[in-house]
């Protein structure tokens, strides 16, 4: 099986050495790019499995380099996680609503790194997807869309229409983090007038109806919300 190949785009060329020396020593092909402008040239051409991209760029910054990404119909398999400075929570959220697959803050674990890495790799080549109105099973979670019904260790849970859409939104990608206003534009569409605390209240109610199981939805703090990744 060809090896995955993952681009790194970052200036500072101590990080990026040492990021690529990390992948690469978990078998990975990794490119390198210095520049947002040589990293979309290096994904046009070599199409990479995945982007390890840096927010802070000289010239075209990672959030412009990722619009431009996912703009582009060929270049939008390529899984993206981006890197950032902590503080930089509104460049994280901007990240997510763009695209971005995942982030990590500097400074960080190495090892963190190449976990975060082998999720994002494994969700980009999952096959088959499944389809939006399909039973979804995790577990002793089994959510089925056809009779809009919810069942834990084959307890019955009663949802509202908008609670069940949340729902089935994070628990269709696990571990994958969605910001409010992703969550918003799935559930009720871009120009639904809701606020992000709306979001945090029906949140709220979905964990006390999981009972036991409200730990599968997770918060990721200054950002939103996820499905937990068993």
């Amino acid at each position: 099986m060809a090896k995955a190949s993952i681009l790194v785009v970052e200036d500072d060329p101590d990080i990026r050495e040492l990021l690529a020396y990390t992948l690469g020593k978990e078998g990975y092909e990794v490119l390198q790019a210095p520049s947002g402008e040589a990293g979309l040239k290096a994904i046009e051409e070599r199409k990479p499995d995945l982007v390890v991209l840096d927010v802070m760029l000289p010239g075209m910054d990672g959030l412009e380099l990722l619009r431009r990404v996912k703009a582009d119909q060929g270049a939008r398999a390529a899984a993206v996680i981006m890197v950032s400075a902590r503080g930089e929570e509104t460049d994280v959220v901007a990240g997510l609503e763009l695209g971005a697959d995942d982030y990590v803050t500097k400074p960080f674990s190495p090892r963190v790194l190449v976990a975060r890495v082998r999720t994002a790799l494994r969700r980009a080549s999952a096959v088959p997807k499944e389809a939006e109105d399909d039973a979804l099973a995790i577990g002793d979670f089994r959510l089925d869309p056809g009779r809009h019904e919810l069942r834990i260790a084959g307890r019955l849970v009663d949802l509202s229409a908008t609670e069940f859409a949340i729902l089935e939104r994070l628990a269709r990608a696990p571990g994958r983090v969605f910001t409010r206003s992703q969550i918003i534009d799935r559930v009720r569409g871009r120009d639904y007038p809701v606020t992000d605390r709306s979001i945090d209240v029906q949140v709220l109610s979905i964990r006390k109806k999981l009972g036991d199981r409200a730990d599968l939805v997770e918060t990721v703090r200054g950002v939103g919300y996820r499905f937990k990744d068993e």
